[in-house]
């Protein structure tokens, strides 16, 4: 956690705000400013100041480059309820709940060195693999040779019995009764 901003009483349900704010989860800074600035929704536009605020915190306190940051936590909870009454008939009252969100956002750095130790294990297994994959298809060329090589001696068995006996193999057949 690199830094942190928060908006508190914001006067927009948050099940309206969790809408703009799942499309910002784990997303470069940068991107998500350009996806804020195309979203429709009204919530758009203070999740985007929030963002800011945030990018400018890292700034002034860390003097981190804005092209490192990813939101890695962003989070949109139930504030009070403003309660008003509406009058109905019959002197009743219906209850009106004006929901209102606390939206908390935090910012991290990417991490390039893991990234690159990622790689170099990759790359070993990609040559295990390779490793591997060779030494089954030789087995498998050797598996074929040895069945041609029983094929041509069961060819070569056939001929010397036709040569014996002059004429080929007789198969019988069993008639039906």
């Amino acid at each position: 956690m690199i830094s942190r901003a928060k908006l508190k009483y914001l006067r927009i349900a948050p099940r309206k705000v969790r809408l703009v704010t799942d499309l910002l989860r784990g997303e470069k800074v940068e991107r998500a400013q350009v996806i804020l600035d195309f979203t429709r929704k009204k919530a758009a536009f203070p999740i985007l100041k929030l963002l800011k605020q945030a990018i400018a915190n890292t700034r002034n306190k860390l003097e981190v480059d804005e092209k490192n940051l990813y939101i890695s936590e962003i989070l949109v909870d139930e504030g009070p309820k403003l309660k008003r009454y509406l009058p109905r008939a019959r002197g009743r009252a219906d209850v009106i709940h004006k929901k209102t969100s606390h939206i908390t956002i935090v910012l991290d750095e990417i991490e390039k060195k893991a990234k690159k130790k990622i790689k170099k294990k990759a790359v070993v297994k990609k040559k295990k693999l390779k490793v591997e994959k060779v030494e089954k298809e030789e087995e498998r060329e050797e598996e074929i040779i040895k069945k041609e090589t029983k094929i041509i001696e069961k060819k070569k068995g056939i001929e010397k019995l036709k040569a014996k006996t002059g004429r080929g193999m007789k198969f019988f057949r069993r008639k039906a009764f």
